[in-house]
């Protein structure tokens, strides 16, 4: 009986990305020989934040209210544009950056059947609309969706008269922004080129 438990325990942690079988069986050991009040503060945690954390209505971004602190207190003419709301923590490492952001949570990926009416592009051009924005920073990951994403939306901005530039070379194609280090992404927006 103990044995399904810890098992079904090492299961429940390898529900997180990158965590194998081994790193799964140390957390479950590390919760189960931890202190009982750190255990229920990790369980509370994680329980709260399922059930209040959620998307801001203007960009897409997580939140914890219907607008989240960025939209609300920020006055920017650029719109970053990225790919899941993670990645606004990526770009906000990067020095002197004072931006607004749009996630599109997820790209366009013919061979998974996403086409743009599946991501948040037309979101973005009602906000664009609404808005007196002068530039558009493309700054999905280096990839082959990532790329046809920002060429598809660098197609649809252009006859707007809206500035369109993507994140400088630097980042390496084919990675991620979450594995990018604060000196190549502060590098990367401060060449970004117009698309």
């Amino acid at each position: 009986m103990e044995e399904k438990i810890i098992e079904k325990l090492i299961g429940a942690f390898m529900f997180l990305p990158g965590v194998g079988y081994k790193t799964a069986q140390r957390y479950a050991y590390k919760v189960l020989l931890g202190d009982e009040n750190d255990v229920k503060n990790l369980a509370h945690t994680i329980i709260e934040a399922k059930e209040k954390v959620r998307f801001c209505s203007l960009c897409g971004g997580f939140s914890t209210t219907d607008v989240c602190d960025k939209c609300r207190t920020r006055i920017s003419k650029i719109i970053c544009v990225v790919e899941e709301p993670k990645d606004i923590d990526y770009i906000e490492r990067a020095k002197n950056c004072e931006l607004v952001y749009h996630v599109l949570h997820g790209t366009i990926s013919p061979l998974n059947n996403r086409g743009p009416e599946d991501i948040r592009i037309k979101e973005l051009l009602e906000r664009l609309k609404t808005g007196d924005y002068t530039e558009v920073i493309i700054a999905t990951n280096p990839s082959v969706e990532g790329e046809a994403t920002s060429m598809y939306i660098s197609r649809l901005l252009k006859p707007l008269g809206i500035k369109v530039t993507r994140l400088a070379q630097g980042i390496s194609m084919g990675s991620d922004l979450e594995y990018t280090d604060e000196v190549t992404l502060s590098k990367a927006l401060e060449a970004r080129k117009e698309i």
